[in-house]
């Protein structure tokens, strides 16, 4: 099992935060993003940092997208959509998300649309 399966998502959302915020993005972008991949709302996106929920529970109980096959490119050179491990891609799809939403893409691509 890798260590991030078992890390909070409390843990490393500040880091999230940051990255976006250093590039002129806000935590509310951010959190419509998060929120747009697993389908939480925004209570319940709070209930899991504060109860320091890990990255297997919170992927466990979210409801992804429809649209995540959409999400495609690399995070640290590896193609998302060619992870096997279904937890590890899901973690690398919100990575790939949050690369996205810092390097100013517009919303309304990062929040991949619903096919026509």
């Amino acid at each position: 099992m890798h260590r991030i399966f078992t890390t909070s998502v409390a843990a490393v959302y500040p880091a999230y935060v940051a990255k976006v915020e250093r590039k002129g993005r806000t935590k509310a972008e951010l959190d419509e993003v998060v929120e747009w991949l697993t389908g939480y709302d925004d209570a319940a996106l709070r209930r899991h940092l504060d109860a320091g929920t890990t990255f297997e529970e919170f992927f466990g109980a979210a409801h992804l997208n429809p649209n995540v096959s959409a999400i495609t490119g690399t995070v640290c050179g590896i193609r998302v959509e060619t992870i096997e491990d279904p937890l590890m891609q899901q973690i690398r799809w919100l990575d790939k998300l949050v690369d996205e939403l810092a390097k100013g893409r517009p919303m309304a691509k990062v929040l991949r649309p619903h096919p026509a």
